[in-house]
């Protein structure tokens, strides 16, 4: 398919107002989709069939079983035990889709009621797409909504349906300072990137373009000289010959970090991705199989591989960091096994067994999603090492391990 003449016009307009006659990948092939927005479904637009075919394309198979979701919830408990159980905090979600992963992780809390019946807990939304939003409030309230005023940081609020308070925001910056567990599960891999070539002559920026023999086609091109994210983004010390570097990744990484660092608290992230060992990972789905990045732009998902190298140089000295952690290593170790074990026997019939089964070798296969989807997690530097005391080093019993880094305690 090619490009349509509105996306072609967009993109024209895009490059004239970038003064020059290429984009970034990833930005050029938003804007030829015409669409600007952040987040899991910024090239799917707001197509339900793309959602689930796409953009969502791991999370059925971590919801078949509940597993995930649950065993997520679980770590925030475990590790606001861990941190001393504090009177309140927040759960802040970055690109919630469609609220599923939420109501889960709400459900556990819900489950665990008597520990934390002493703490006040509120969830916090960072959502972009108004039908997103409208599909989560449906979700998780019931539709039971209010539209906050223009003035307001949220723009909608609501009481989940086990009386917990939900707030929407469009960005973590409106999201209220404060003692908070963070998570963003399949949100960074769909935020542009920067790719660069290692070439004789140094390194060049791969760009986008329209093709002037074929109008109708975009094509990469390499930039001419040193770009300003060339300049920025490459570190000296780089031996791969192909990078990709997510700068929005990158800030969101320092403000999660300012903040927990500040009012303390925790981030998961979960995604697909690499420890700084991956090249050309830029890749898009369509109807769950590859489709060419340059061709038919809005209409299949573009995701590019999380260089988690990347995000441990972000938070640098402001938290420490955990992981990345393969998947199937992550779940084992918070007792996936066991609690496939407890549902197998609680199942009726064999259809259930088999769709167990089934999704559980989905998640913890390696030549699935077992070693290519990541956990890791940012946390303060007190909850993995002590500050040492001067008088009596030796006082204080040693740090809990951190739950799906260590194995998972909730004693």
């Amino acid at each position: 398919m090619p490009v349509p003449p509105a996306c072609r016009a967009l993109l024209a307009t895009a490059l004239s107002r970038a003064g020059r006659h290429r984009l970034p990948c990833h930005h050029g092939l938003l804007h030829a989709a015409g669409r600007r927005r952040r987040g899991l479904h910024h090239l799917a637009g707001d197509q339900p069939d793309i959602w689930r075919g796409d953009a969502l394309h791991s999370r059925p198979a971590q919801r078949a079983l509940g597993l995930v979701p649950q065993l997520i919830g679980i770590w925030y408990i475990s590790e606001w035990m861990a941190m001393g159980k504090q009177n309140a905090f927040q759960l802040v979600e970055l690109g919630p889709g469609t609220g599923t992963l939420t109501g889960d992780i709400l459900r556990v809390f819900n489950q665990l009621a008597s520990l934390l019946s002493k703490c006040d807990v509120s969830v916090h939304l960072v959502e972009v797409s108004p039908k997103l939003s409208a599909i989560q409030a449906e979700m998780l309230t019931g539709g039971k909504v209010q539209s906050n005023p223009e003035n307001k940081s949220a723009y909608m609020k609501g009481i989940s349906k086990t009386g917990i308070p939900i707030y929407w925001y469009r960005d973590i910056q409106d999201v209220p300072q404060g003692y908070s567990f963070y998570l963003a599960h399949e949100f960074l891999d769909a935020l542009p990137i920067h790719k660069f070539q290692r070439t004789e002559k140094g390194w060049h920026e791969v760009l986008v373009d329209i093709d002037p023999e074929v109008p109708d086609q975009l094509r990469f091109v390499l930039s001419p000289s040193r770009t300003p994210a060339t300049e920025n983004f490459i570190q000296p010390e780089e031996t791969r010959d192909h990078v990709e570097v997510c700068p929005e990744a990158g800030v969101l990484i320092q403000r999660l970090a300012c903040r927990i660092e500040k009012d303390g608290g925790a981030a998961l992230i979960a995604d697909y991705g690499h420890d700084g060992t991956k090249t050309d990972t830029f890749r898009g789905f369509r109807n769950h199989k590859h489709h060419d990045v340059l061709k038919a732009p809005g209409t299949a998902d573009l995701t590019a591989d999380v260089d988690f190298s990347y995000l441990r140089k972000m938070a640098e000295g402001r938290t420490a960091t955990l992981g990345p952690i393969k998947q199937r290593e992550f779940l084992k170790n918070m007792g996936i096994d066991l609690r496939l074990q407890v549902l197998l026997q609680n199942s009726r019939d064999s259809a259930t067994r088999e769709q167990l089964l089934h999704s559980f070798d989905m998640l913890m296969n390696p030549k699935k999603m077992g070693d290519c989807f990541h956990f890791f997690a940012l946390l303060p530097h007190h909850r993995v090492v002590r500050p040492t005391e001067k008088h009596n080093p030796q006082s204080k019993s040693p740090l809990p391990p951190v739950a799906g880094f260590g194995e998972l305690s909730l004693k």
